[in-house]
């Protein structure tokens, strides 16, 4: 399975006079991307305030605000784009390992599977015949 790229487009209003404060708003986003960013952004020891805000529900639109230390607040979102996208591709990865390691085990009688009829069947009649029961 593969993702396919999206372009989503990034406009910056800020101020020219205070480059570690800005508001970037993404086209085409909602809370699943806001939030993550949020988290991220939040993580990030040069950024003093961050929040973000979906102006109205129907509009598909995320506005994040960034405030630094002092860092350009430009900078400081690039990278926690990066972050996220390499955090994204750490948990891609381990769950395709997974998965790939669960079909191996299933492909070398590991795990059993539920099957329908025969196998089931002997495997509760056994069950039950070793409760004992009178």
């Amino acid at each position: 399975m593969s993702l396919q790229a999206r372009t989503v487009v990034i406009m910056e209003s800020g101020s020219l006079e205070s480059p570690n404060s800005s508001t970037f708003s993404l086209t085409d986003e909602d809370h699943t991307l806001g939030n993550a960013v949020r988290f991220v952004l939040n993580q990030d020891p040069r950024t003093s305030f961050c929040g973000y805000s979906i102006p109205h529900p129907s509009e598909n639109r995320v506005n994040i605000r960034v405030q630094t230390t002092g860092d350009p607040a430009k900078d400081v979102f690039k990278d926690a784009l990066q972050d996220l996208m390499s955090m994204c591709q750490h948990v891609r990865g381990t769950f395709d390992k997974a998965v790939i390691d669960f079909k191996k085990k299933g492909a070398k009688g590991g795990r059993q599977r539920n099957t329908k009829g025969g196998d089931r069947e002997k495997v509760v009649r056994k069950a039950v015949g070793d409760m004992n029961i009178d």
